[in-house]
């Protein structure tokens, strides 16, 4: 099975970018859908983004759509690309990743391999 490790975190003001990665270790990502995921103090996780195993199709939660991008960087990286971030984006964000998948399939659920997060702290 695959293991996942996020990193790329940090303090940035309101406005500015951060790129958000996700490594795989012990496998690829290959036929693994890869989801990103977030959760604020006190509130509920929420999806971010998803992108398919071959890397044609993503899918966005509509808080970061045409702010947030999702990428394949490779077998074993995935991308979070971050812009425009304001103070709500704050939260913990997750990478996960799903197999048994279709080629095309992004999806926001069924994720069964989770990183242990990094903090995404945005000022105001």
């Amino acid at each position: 099975q695959v293991q996942v490790v996020e990193s790329g975190g940090g303090l940035v003001q309101a406005g500015g970018s951060l790129r958000l990665s996700c490594a795989a270790y012990g496998r690829t990502f290959r036929s693994y859908a890869v989801g990103w995921f977030r959760q604020a103090p006190g509130k509920e996780r929420e999806f971010v983004a998803a992108i398919s195993w071959t890397g044609g199709n993503t899918y966005y939660g509509d808080s970061v759509k045409g702010r947030f991008t999702i990428s394949r960087v490779n077998a074993k990286t995935v991308y979070l690309q971050m812009n425009s971030l304001k103070p709500e984006d704050t939260a913990v964000y997750y990478c996960a990743a799903k197999d048994g998948v279709t080629d095309s399939e992004v999806t926001t659920n069924g994720y069964r391999y989770w990183g242990q997060g990094t903090q995404v702290t945005v000022s105001s």
